[in-house]
């Protein structure tokens, strides 16, 4: 069947988004697909979560996520994420329309999960999706060896702003983990000093009484410092009051 460049094509019931992506050797390829409540993005480069206010909000669109995906010799080699807006006609070698949000962010975190260079960042469209658990998935990318610490680091972040208290416990693995570098435990420690205060401090206070590792302790400590949470000025004095041999 021949293509109409910048037409939706819709996938049918027994194409998967995989397989379809299988058609294009060298392209660009659309899909859009729902986001989760409160992203929203200007169709350009501003993609944000919508703050509630009483009297004025910035224009922004709610729907769609869109991805464009580069694709050269039937392999992604890079990847822009928008919110909003609309595509042009005819700049795509196929757009596969409207896709299902689940199977969007499945994809999106097998191109993640894979060892390769991509320019872009296919982690970012995944966290956007509706009604998708993906903190699972970011803990195997936040601990996979194999992959660019860029794409690890990512994954942390994100990890970090995902809901329930279930993040905490896989940023604390993060930190824990001797097969990790010490750049990407301080990225964990970051995230957790992101997490809501009654969630992360009491984390941040662990590691900064009891991790091995000087220099996490230290990051830990200067987190708790800018939480101004009673709970880290009472570790403050302790510390103080216990001079140079004392905790942590």
């Amino acid at each position: 069947m021949a293509l109409v460049p910048g037409l939706p094509t819709a996938l049918g019931g027994q194409q998967s988004l995989v397989q379809a992506m299988a058609t294009v050797t060298t392209g660009t390829v659309h899909l859009s697909f729902a986001a989760r409540p409160g992203v929203c993005g200007n169709g350009l480069n501003n993609i944000s979560t919508r703050q509630e206010s009483a009297e004025w909000e910035a224009e922004c669109e709610d729907q769609p996520v869109r991805v464009a995906l580069q694709l050269e010799n039937h392999a992604v080699i890079g990847i822009r994420t928008y919110v909003g807006g609309q595509w042009r006609v005819g700049s795509a070698t196929r757009d596969l329309g409207t896709v299902c949000a689940k199977d969007a962010a499945a994809y999106l975190l097998q191109l993640a999960a894979a060892p390769r260079s991509l320019n872009g960042d296919p982690v970012l469209p995944a966290t956007l999706a509706d009604s998708v658990t993906i903190w699972p998935s970011l803990v195997q990318l936040a601990r996979n060896s194999r992959l660019p610490e860029d794409r690890r680091r990512t994954a942390i972040f994100w990890l970090g702003q995902a809901a329930g208290a279930a993040a905490v416990g896989a940023l604390d693995s993060v930190v824990a983990s001797h097969d990790t570098s010490r750049e990407l435990r301080k990225q964990a420690v970051f995230a957790l000093s992101q997490r809501p205060v009654n969630e992360g401090v009491p984390a941040l206070i662990r590691i900064a009484r009891t991790h091995r590792d000087p220099e996490l302790r230290k990051t830990a400590l200067f987190w708790l410092g800018q939480s101004e949470d009673p709970r880290a000025l009472d570790l403050f004095e302790q510390i103080l009051q216990s001079g140079p041999s004392g905790p942590p």
